[in-house]
């Protein structure tokens, strides 16, 4: 500065016109890094505002993706308790139904009875043979019923085959003895 000052005072004219030329290329670089600054600084700014709005945007999809969390796991939650009420009505159901096979077997046992219940309903398995009226066509709807009732099939009943066993041997034994007299 003391050296700035002193060519200013006492400079020759050689100096001072270099001074000069200094000056005004510090004031051009000035006026120039001024600009670039300005111009950073807009863009700066620009890029702010773009940034701001890029948040918003996530914001609101975040905020849009926790409320669709938040009513997938209501919905959720609502499927559960729907599939344990389901499974504990189930099971109710089945201890009842087991109550009333085991009550329906007792009765059976006690009077002897040789029918089926299905549905609650008693069935007589000697319909099943009903119009047969020989022995041919009694191993006919035999075999026609174990096909139908067999255990490995999806209408399998293991008791049904059992009975309908019994019917046929005591039907085939009558047959039997009416051929025999």
């Amino acid at each position: 500065m003391e050296n700035f000052e002193e060519k200013l005072v006492h400079g020759t004219e050689d100096e001072l016109q270099e001074l000069k030329s200094w000056l005004f290329r510090e004031n051009i670089r000035l006026v120039s890094a001024a600009k670039e600054l300005e111009h950073m600084q807009e863009q700066f700014l620009r890029e702010k505002v773009q940034f701001q709005e890029e948040m918003k945007v996530l914001n609101r999809k975040i905020s849009a993706e926790r409320q669709r969390l938040k009513e997938d796991n209501q919905f959720f939650d609502k499927k559960m308790e729907i599939l344990k009420n389901g499974f504990s009505q189930l099971d109710i159901d089945r201890r009842r139904l087991d109550k009333e096979w085991a009550k329906l077997a007792a009765e059976r046992e006690l009077i002897g009875d040789h029918r089926s219940y299905e549905g609650g309903q008693a069935f007589d398995v000697s319909a099943f043979f009903q119009g047969v009226r020989n022995p041919v066509a009694l191993k006919k709807r035999y075999k026609e019923l174990i096909k139908m009732f067999h255990p490995d099939n999806v209408a399998g009943d293991k008791e049904m085959i059992q009975r309908i066993n019994k019917e046929y041997e005591s039907l085939k034994a009558k047959y039997e003895s009416v051929k025999q007299a």
